[in-house]
């Protein structure tokens, strides 16, 4: 392996959703989410009207779940500690380069384009772009690269981190965490339940790898754990088509029907944000308390585990030697084998594993 040239400006830019950082920020928020046409797939001419309908309908009960959280969503201040976080490993990794970490957020501040114009003052050699997405979807990694590719225009060569399903810090964060939370059940039985969030199934039906994904994050933890018990379901759904299944709620019925507890896991969030803190901690736990679901334990979201910065720096390191896109992780590219929407970078890479 050729050892990398020193003295190079390179620009880790992290993206991920993005949440409202008060009450008032709840509705452009939303109506920034569903005018993606990742999400609604209409014209625009439909799509943006329908947004701005939707947006206005679900203003009040999402303020009321942003409330119980303080009013604003966590999101950011936990991506700026995994941002810091990742630099200071970067700092210890590779002492030569001169790395700045930056913050990409899809539907709030900091915006894409604002961030793009930041990376353009930098002035980098090369630019990692490293998704909060750990499995690909159309929906996130996808729309995000999108946004980038459309409102950078600064210099550097552009490396893509799209996946990173099985990466090994990631699995040994969730596996340390999950151990972690089933020894506060003591010895009580509980079924381990990997909640995802969900995606409409005819994205998956199009080529869309993220189930596999996450199935393949799945495997990887319950081989790591030796688990026995366990399921892998879907949160967080909305609208009137069919969604990817057993949603959450059905499995925690199942678990209460079979007599065990459930330890939730946030399998595709890697920080804690409305999904976990209200979703999960409430809306569910209450779901739970009222089946007789008992124990019923979350565990936490990988955050700033030292695995999963580490999983992140050795993603930068990889990207910073492959050209174009690629996934990190023993296996990364085969899970989505078949799907079209598979980034080609990650094809290239499968076929010469």
């Amino acid at each position: 392996m050729t050892a990398p040239m020193p003295n190079r400006r390179v620009a880790v830019v992290l993206t991920n959703l993005g949440g409202p950082d008060g009450p008032d920020a709840v509705k452009p928020f939303l109506f920034n989410l569903f005018n993606d046409p990742a999400i609604i797939g209409l014209p625009g001419i439909v799509r943006t009207p329908l947004a701005k309908l939707i947006s206005s309908r679900r203003e009040t009960s999402a303020q009321a779940n942003y409330n119980l959280m303080g009013g604003g969503s966590p999101l950011l201040p936990e991506t700026l500690k995994q941002a810091d976080a990742l630099s200071a490993r970067l700092s210890e990794t590779a002492p030569g380069d001169q790395t700045r970490v930056f913050i990409a957020m899809r539907y709030w501040h900091p915006f894409t384009e604002q961030t793009a114009r930041e990376v353009e003052a930098f002035q980098p050699d090369h630019i990692v772009l490293l998704p909060l997405y750990p499995q690909f979807s159309t929906t996130t990694t996808a729309s995000s690269l999108k946004a980038w590719r459309e409102a950078y225009k600064g210099s550097g060569e552009t490396h893509v981190v799209c996946c990173y399903p099985d990466a090994d810090g990631l699995v040994e964060a969730q596996a340390r965490l999950i151990r972690q939370t089933i020894d506060k059940a003591g010895d009580e039985p509980v079924r381990v339940l990997f909640s995802a969030h969900g995606i409409p199934e005819k994205l998956v039906a199009k080529g869309d790898p993220y189930q596999a994904q996450v199935e393949a994050t799945v495997a990887a933890v319950v081989a790591r754990m030796g688990l026995t018990d366990w399921m892998i379901c879907y949160q967080s759904r909305v609208g009137p088509l069919k969604w990817l299944g057993p949603s959450t709620p059905e499995a925690i019925q199942q678990a209460a029907d079979d007599k065990v507890g459930a330890v939730v896991v946030p399998i595709a969030f890697v920080s804690e944000h409305v999904e976990t803190l209200v979703e999960l901690d409430h809306e569910y736990g209450e779901l739970a308390k009222q089946i007789g679901c008992s124990p019923y334990l979350r565990a936490p979201a990988v955050g700033v585990e030292p695995a999963f910065v580490s999983a992140l720096a050795d993603a930068v390191a990889s990207a910073l030697e492959t050209p174009g896109t690629a996934p990190q992780g023993a296996s990364a590219g085969r899970p989505c084998a078949n799907f079209g929407a598979c980034p080609s970078g990650c094809a290239k890479t499968r076929r010469a594993a």
